[in-house]
């Protein structure tokens, strides 16, 4: 079977450099800047199959090797060019997929420590694999240190969300994952939140790092992906294993348009987290806003973590409503959605368009979810209309 290159990431590089430079093509006279898009479903083959080598496009395909590439450069920064083990980056077809590919690693009867809080699908998808492979879930606040390490003794695999989905709760990724090392436990962080512009989890010894690639990384909200990244060599060949054993791959264009998204990426992540930063700010003293969740806010319970361990504080808020009489929260809280003019309502996050929704719409949230929690994915709209629209549809 094929693979793609490991990446020897360049460590002299800045991260907003590395989004721009990482994945190009080789600087040949007349060469293109960009790579091409190459459009096969199988490759010209005889004899045997010898490890590099391209034969069929769902095993191996040279369409996702700029962007896994690129994505492994950001992860892996300060990796082998200063002794550190290179990086691998895998491109699913979703992040789901991507997930699906980790919750495999877990044997039959095995055991899996879990935020409390993380992105619902997933959640969903752990239920399953306990009902059908008896496998433990230990679902853990992520916020209790102590705890968190007391769930890894007999676990299989640590799942991590730091900031989580939808409660942004911050871990102390190093204690946690260090513990998870120390006990033998294999542990991944997903870093769709913070992306690797805000943290990498591989410096604080993870061992995997997840990504819905569809969220901040693509960045315009037209492609679906996942990605893992890992310096483990032989979990890389695992992985990629189940990736094309469960068909679970992705299209050239998307990967191709996730790789054009990830260019911008430093622009559009400085400025969505600076929007961010100001409308929690404002939200804060807002008479008709009861809490908001941002890192940023010096009383938020994540701040000093999030200012140890983080680059910035990334681009999602949380925010309650106050009741008002005569209708409760949740109906306040879609009252506000129903009014925004400018923000989207809408379910996803990380595009350049702001976007909002109460998340226990869903009703496979978790339940200790409030109810009335706006979501609110800050994009790199004029702050200033930003406000505006929101403050008109919080008093309406």
């Amino acid at each position: 079977m094929s693979t793609a290159p490991e990446h020897r990431a360049p460590s002299a590089l800045a991260p907003a450099t590395v989004v721009v430079s990482a994945g190009r093509p080789e600087r040949t006279q007349g060469g293109h800047i960009n790579p091409s898009l190459p459009l096969n479903s199988t490759y010209v083959s005889r004899g045997v199959i010898t490890p590099g080598e391209l034969s069929y496009a769902r095993g191996d395909n040279d369409a996702w090797h700029p962007f896994e590439q690129a994505l492994a450069a950001l992860e892996c920064q300060g990796g082998a060019d200063d002794g550190g083990s290179p990086g691998v980056g895998l491109v699913f077809g979703s992040g789901m997929a991507a997930i699906a590919a980790v919750f495999s690693l877990v044997p039959d009867g095995g055991t899996i420590v879990l935020p409390r809080h993380a992105y619902q699908a997933g959640m969903v998808l752990a239920d399953q694999v306990r009902d059908r492979h008896g496998v433990t879930l230990r679902h853990v606040d992520i916020t209790d240190t102590d705890a968190m390490v007391a769930a890894l003794d007999g676990a299989d695999l640590l799942l991590v969300e730091s900031p989580t989905n939808p409660m942004l709760e911050v871990a102390d990724l190093p204690a946690v994952l260090g513990a998870a090392r120390a006990r033998g436990v294999r542990s991944v962080v997903d870093n769709t939140f913070a992306t690797p512009l805000g943290q990498r989890p591989l410096e604080h010894g993870a061992d995997i790092v997840l990504h819905s690639v569809t969220k901040y990384l693509a960045g315009h909200s037209d492609v679906v992906l996942g990605a893992l990244v890992t310096r483990d060599a032989e979990l890389a060949a695992t992985l990629r294993e189940h990736r094309t054993l469960h068909g679970a791959i992705a299209g050239p264009f998307e990967v191709w348009l996730a790789l054009r998204g990830l260019r911008t990426l430093a622009l559009r992540f400085e400025r969505a987290q600076a929007n961010a930063a100001e409308l929690a700010r404002r939200l804060a003293d807002h008479p008709e806003v009861a809490e908001v969740r941002h890192p940023s806010l010096p009383g938020d319970p994540g701040h000093g973590r999030a200012r140890a361990q983080m680059n910035g504080f990334g681009a999602i808020i949380g925010v309650r409503p106050v009741g008002r009489a005569g209708t409760g929260t949740v109906e306040r809280a879609d009252a506000v959605v129903d009014a925004v003019r400018l923000w989207l309502p809408a379910t996803s996050l990380g595009g350049v368009e702001s976007m909002l929704e109460r998340r226990r719409r869903w009703g496979t949230e978790a339940v200790t979810v409030p109810e009335d929690l706006l979501r609110l994915s800050v994009g790199i709209e004029d702050v200033e209309d930003l406000w505006t629209d929101l403050d008109r549809a919080l008093r309406a």
